[in-house]
């Protein structure tokens, strides 16, 4: 089986994608990426080639994008790659990119964000009307798709109340392949995430670390490539790491804590719990849906109680010891292997449903 599978190189869609296809080629996928918006690195674009093939369009991101007329070319650019690639299926981790397409084939696309959950999470509102088109052109991807993926309950809900029922919800929960990396523990509270976003909620963190016992450092960016930006005051801004800084980093902290009030899923919490790291964390129902008894949660807006929860376990060594534990039995079913099974069980339910069409045709 040969699949197609789109990706960027801005945010958590890069590794995850990453990760998915190289568990897929060892289960004999062989995975095609096809990569749009800003351009990786020369580091990210040899990982992404030590996997698979790796083609790069020139269209923007859905969210990126000024005018529905700047996303024409990516499905006439699918539709060639369809021709050059001959794979079984197209996997978007965007559902806009299915809109347009002329191949034929079977189309899986995965929500791992969406604006009009992002408003409705973050603003509590709908989409304005100068972005309604995108939020129209997702909901037409959504509907060509023949299976869509959300990482979570929370998001596929969050989808359907968005967008109504849609074909062949299915939730597959996201993994990680990074290698946990464990102390010795800092007396520091550490966050990671894209800091201009306002959905991670920086702000909230960095006002409570003006009041915290333990420094908080919050690393992520903190400008964004949509003009998007957030000045830090109290936490150190530690800016973009590689991933494997990252990872170090959150395994050395006495403390991970996530303020957001957007995640469909929360791919930094999982790290953090697999290093057994203790959590503290907004409360959400994505992270009340995977990390409820594994974790302290607080009022994802209040920022004296996020202070006060983080106080309350600096001085509590116990607590944290016992949270970090219960956070790394949580994450021990949330497999990479469990992943890549319910993503080729997928593949292979759209590849045998199209097959006797092919042969008709």
């Amino acid at each position: 089986m040969k699949v197609l599978m789109t990706l960027d190189a801005v945010g958590g869609v890069w590794q995850h994608a990453l990760d998915l296809a190289a568990g897929l080629h060892a289960r004999d996928v062989r995975v095609v990426l096809a990569g749009l918006g800003p351009r990786p690195d020369a580091a990210q674009l040899a990982q992404a080639r030590d996997i698979g093939p790796v083609e790069w369009g020139e269209a923007p991101l859905d969210w990126l994008a000024a005018h529905p007329e700047d996303l024409a070319p990516v499905a006439r650019w699918l539709d060639g790659l369809v021709a050059k690639h001959e794979p079984n299926l197209l996997h978007l981790n965007l559902p806009t990119q299915a809109v347009g397409l002329t191949s034929g084939l079977p189309v899986l696309a995965m929500s791992h964000s969406c604006l009009a959950t992002w408003f409705a999470a973050v603003r509590g509102s709908d989409v304005p009307p100068d972005m309604a088109w995108q939020r129209d052109m997702t909901a037409r991807g959504l509907a060509h798709a023949d299976i869509v993926v959300a990482p979570s309950r929370s998001h596929a809900d969050a989808l359907v109340r968005c967008y109504g029922p849609l074909p062949g919800l299915t939730v597959v929960h996201n993994s990680s392949r990074a290698a946990p990396v464990a102390g010795p523990r800092q007396d520091l509270v550490v966050a990671a995430g894209r800091w201009w976003d306002d959905g991670k909620n920086g702000a909230t963190l960095d006002v409570a670390a003006a009041s915290t016992r333990w420094p908080v450092t919050m690393i992520g960016a903190t400008d964004g490539p949509n003009g998007a930006s957030i000045a830090l005051t109290h936490a150190h801004q530690a800016g973009t790491m590689p991933h494997a800084r990252t990872l170090a980093a959150i395994g050395r902290a006495g403390i991970f804590c996530a303020p957001s009030l957007y995640e469909p899923f929360g791919l930094a919490v999982l790290e953090a719990a697999r290093a057994a790291t203790p959590l503290v964390l907004a409360e959400i129902p994505i992270f009340r849906e995977l990390w409820d008894g594994a974790a302290v949660f607080f009022p994802p807006t209040d920022a004296p109680a996020l202070s006060a929860s983080l106080n309350r376990l600096t001085v509590d060594p116990q607590r944290r010891a016992d949270l970090g534990r219960a956070a790394r039995a949580r994450a021990d079913w949330l497999t990479p292997d469990a992943q890549v099974d319910a993503m080729r069980r997928l593949y292979c339910r759209l590849a045998d449903a199209a097959a006797p069409a092919i042969a008709t045709g």
